[in-house]
């Protein structure tokens, strides 16, 4: 028999199908994590598809329950919601006070309640909102577990898919859950110092099945849950052919060693000024003169800034992106998941049939993570990924200061296939700019430092600076008698 899914996709893939059929399952996290809306999901997916589905809730009323799928467009058609009315609302006065404790009135009515309801409904899919609830009942860890698994054992016999939902606020670190339950999927939440919320899930445990390990980001949008699994780059490998892909510039061909490798990752490394977006976009550009597609993430600059920029060198962006030939992507890191982040480049990929990708700039999307040793493993995953479906990527980092030593804010030159390094440097009383490709893993490449200049003509590439000494300090000494630098533009 088929599992039984959540019809949420993301969810579905990282379960690897779904629940398993006649099991209990346990969906846990904090308030506000979103486990109502995951189990609504799951019931209406059921109900879609001809399957009876109770909701049995202990903590919120109908009432609540309907108006929060409505604020998604949802209804309850097909579902039956039990609303479980606390015991101790329906005990007269005398029972009240009986020598019997309250709670094993309580307990024992709650349970004989639920059995009452499944009974009349004989659901195929149930969800029991929450277990915090019958934990107060019990009073103790042993009468709590034997009720659980008095429920386990009865649902079981009714080949039901049970999802029980904990809110993990009547006792924490209890684990009882996890030993009885098929199948534990946890959901957090963590606030950032700045920006949106972020929520993450994982499976803890699933018996007899494989499942997609690790955290996965999630988002919970009007209109349902959407999950996105984390990605393995090894699950993705397509067949192409690594074709050297020339720029416009002669001179840069050159020292680049012919050009950049298809599916290969190129890192530009600069101070902030050097041009680093704008050598990009030439590479974007030829591309898409190549009749491919393009997609470009920005981080830091503003979308109509850069498109009013790169009319300068002659790039209408906006026709690129009007003729469907660029995606061109304003990226919020303050309101971005890594998870989200990825599953936008993999559209943009696997839909859009984009063949060259840039992200500008690493910087941005170093907010977007956790922690420097994050970006390096998402980096690492993303270009590993990139690079195995013939997407050519760029990828910008602003180095820190302007001349002579430059720090970087994350060290990702080791993953990329080839570095280009942009720097400043003062010669005969001007700022200039010099470029140089410090490595690339695919091929042989020119060694030298050239001057390059950006203006309406697009980029300019001089001579290789030969007689000088120092460059890359930013304050070269003249060893020979010929500079061999650019004019000054309109000269």
């Amino acid at each position: 028999m088929e599992d039984a899914t959540f019809g949420i996709s993301g969810l579905d893939d990282v379960l690897c199908g779904g629940l398993a059929r006649s099991r209990v399952f346990l969906l846990e996290g904090t308030p506000g994590t979103g486990k109502t809306t995951i189990a609504t999901q799951f019931l209406m997916t059921g109900a879609a598809a001809g399957e009876r589905c109770l909701y049995i809730t202990l903590s919120e009323t109908e009432d609540e329950l309907r108006a929060s799928a409505a604020s998604h467009g949802w209804s309850f058609d097909g579902v039956d919601i039990f609303e479980l009315v606390p015991p101790e609302s329906l005990l007269d006065e005398e029972q009240q006070q009986s020598l019997l404790y309250s709670s094993d009135l309580e307990l024992g009515e709650t349970t004989r309640r639920i059995f009452e309801a499944f009974e009349r409904v004989k659901p195929q899919r149930v969800v029991l909102d929450s277990l915090s609830e019958i934990r107060l009942l019990a009073q103790s860890s042993l009468r709590y577990r034997r009720q659980i698994l008095a429920l386990k054992h009865y649902f079981a016999k009714q080949s039901a898919t049970v999802l029980m939902l904990d809110d993990l606020t009547a006792e924490i670190g209890d684990a009882t859950m996890h030993s009885i339950a098929h199948g534990v999927i946890q959901l957090a939440e963590t606030a950032p110092d700045y920006g949106s919320q972020r929520r993450r899930l994982r499976i803890i445990k699933y018996r007899g099945k494989r499942f997609r390990g690790g955290y996965h980001d999630f988002e919970i949008e009007t209109g349902g849950v959407r999950v996105f699994p984390r990605l393995v780059s090894a699950e993705h490998k397509t067949d192409f052919t690594r074709d050297l892909l020339s720029s416009k510039s002669a001179e840069l061909n050159a020292l680049l060693g012919g050009g950049v490798e298809r599916g290969s990752s190129v890192l530009i490394l600069g101070p902030a000024g050097t041009g680093k977006s704008l050598l990009t976009l030439t590479f974007v550009q030829r591309a898409i003169a190549r009749g491919e597609r393009a997609a470009m993430f920005v981080f830091d600059e503003e979308r109509q800034l850069l498109i009013e920029r790169a009319k300068g060198l002659g790039i209408d962006i906006q026709a690129m992106v009007d003729a469907e030939s660029l995606v061109l992507e304003q990226v919020d890191a303050a309101e971005l998941t890594p998870g989200e982040f990825s599953e936008r480049v993999r559209r943009c990929v696997e839909t859009y049939k984009a063949r060259t990708v840039v992200i500008d700039s690493l910087n941005g999307y170093q907010a977007a993570m956790p922690g420097e040793h994050a970006l390096v493993l998402h980096m690492h995953e993303l270009l590993q990924y990139l690079n195995r479906q013939g997407a050519t990527t760029f990828l910008t980092v602003a180095q820190h200061g302007l001349v002579g030593d430059m720090k970087a804010p994350v060290d990702v030159t080791y993953l990329a296939d080839t570095v280009i390094l942009l720097r400043y440097f003062e010669a005969l009383g001007r700022v200039r700019r010099a470029i140089s490709v410090v490595k690339k893993r695919t091929g042989p490449h020119e060694d030298t430092i050239r001057e390059y200049r950006i203006d309406d003509r697009g980029i300019t590439l001089g001579e290789p600076l030969t007689n000088f000494q120092g460059i890359l300090r930013g304050v070269p000494v003249l060893v020979g008698e010929d500079a061999l630098l650019l004019e000054p533009a309109g000269a």
